[in-house]
């Protein structure tokens, strides 16, 4: 049902501030707690509206002036008319008219005019609501409304984001990365438009995940993939250990890591990938019996897995399916090396697919689905980066975080019984 509004003229709206400076003692307490701790001014205009911050500045103001008595000149700090201000609110700007206080040496500040005027950035907000599917087209109408508000013009939000976000892909790309004990290093590709980006996600030894950069370019870029393994490296990734590295299956990706990482490193490619391209070059009849095959392969040990796989891949190329058993069959040994490593059933679960990455990812792209057009590639990175800090906030450790253990013994990392590496 649609909901009828009355919007107060502004002679009514000064006699409701008028009672309520009158009768000062209703509003004592949200004064004090503006002036004293900044409570967020969105939460006292829910409340009373407008005229109830009128109110509180006037009130404010008459605890430094003192109250108004006509016909006689005041103290050291004198009344000296009005004038119209501004309060801004986490989304939006009210328009208020305040109170003019003077002194022998100038003008004087309201306390609570001065702490509503140093509460959190406009900026950050607009970049939380962005982020949250509100196109600059858009935001009039999902931001609060209400009567004789200071609406905030469609270029100034967008302005407010472009610095909100490069200061998110500032923090992101300098993020300082020897501050825990990585084990695992996903890398995953997303597409903005016609950009691409590569993006890594970390987990350390007791299983909490981060991000741990962006580049512009696509997985199957060699330079892409080699600049941003080498930015981890400059911000502490320590390329003397061994790490198990979770990927899509790019060769470009794979080559990459054994050049900034060496070729001892592990390596597990996607196994969902894998599935899928294989199922893409089948018809639709034999699509659910090749990847129950190839799943039911997966749970067994890494020889048996990778011999039941590669009689799938004859019995294809027999039944005419030439394509669809090579790719079966290409890089089948990285199918297949947590098997090898003999990890527990619920770590592996974890480790055998880019499942962890890929879901920031969709997190991302929730949240820039609105924009229509990307201009260029630090645009983005600027959206990326923003969004997958958002998303890195609601973070869980990783499913068999506990046994991590056993990963670190195999990847040559001694540990105590608390699971953290030892220092030597």
């Amino acid at each position: 049902m649609k909901r009828r509004y009355q919007v107060l003229s502004a002679k009514e709206t000064q006699k409701i501030g008028e009672w309520l400076a009158k009768d000062g003692q209703l509003l004592l307490p949200m004064m004090e707690l503006i002036e004293a701790s900044r409570l967020a001014v969105d939460e006292v205009i829910d409340a009373v509206g407008r005229a109830s911050i009128e109110a509180i500045l006037h009130l404010s103001a008459r605890g430094v002036a003192g109250a108004k008595h006509q016909g006689k000149k005041g103290g050291a700090v004198r009344w000296h008319g009005t004038q119209t201000g501004t309060a801004p609110l986490s989304n939006r700007k009210l328009r208020v008219t305040r109170p003019r206080l003077r002194q022998a040496a100038g003008e004087v500040e309201i306390p609570a005019y001065e702490a509503m005027n140093s509460g959190p950035a406009l900026g950050q907000r607009m970049l939380d609501i962005l982020l949250r599917g509100v196109s600059t087209r858009n935001y009039q109408r999902v931001l609060p409304e209400m009567a004789e508000t200071v609406g905030v013009s469609k270029s100034a939000v967008s302005r407010e984001f472009v610095e909100a976000s490069a200061q998110s892909l500032e923090a992101l790309v300098e993020r300082r990365l020897d501050d825990r004990d990585w084990l695992i290093v996903y890398l995953d590709g997303m597409v903005f438009g016609a950009t691409h980006v590569l993006a890594a996600v970390g987990v350390d030894v007791q299983g909490n995940k981060r991000v741990l950069g962006v580049v512009e370019g696509a997985s199957e870029n060699a330079a892409s993939c080699v600049s941003l393994l080498e930015s981890l490296v400059e911000r502490g990734l320590d390329p003397a250990k061994k790490y198990l590295f979770v990927i899509d299956g790019s060769k470009a990706l794979r080559s990459a890591i054994d050049r900034v990482f060496g070729a001892a490193n592990p390596v597990q490619r996607c196994r969902n990938h894998k599935v899928k391209n294989v199922c893409d070059k089948l018809p639709d009849e034999f699509k659910d019996q090749v990847k129950a095959t190839m799943k039911a392969a997966f749970r067994l040990p890494a020889k048996e897995g990778q011999a039941r796989l590669k009689k799938q891949a004859e019995w294809l190329d027999g039944a005419g399916h030439p394509d669809a058993a090579r790719s079966l069959l290409e890089g089948l040994d990285e199918m297949f090396t947590i098997n090898r490593l003999e990890l527990s059933p619920s770590l592996m679960r974890c480790l055998g697919t880019t499942n962890l990455i890929e879901s920031p990812n969709g997190g991302v792209r929730q949240r820039t689905r609105r924009v229509s057009r990307w201009r260029d590639g630090n645009m983005v990175l600027r959206w990326a980066a923003a969004a997958f800090l958002e998303t890195e906030e609601r973070y869980r450790k990783i499913m068999g975080h506990a046994d991590l253990w056993m990963l670190q013994v195999k990847l040559g990392r001694e540990t105590n019984l608390d699971g953290k590496e030892r220092v030597a």
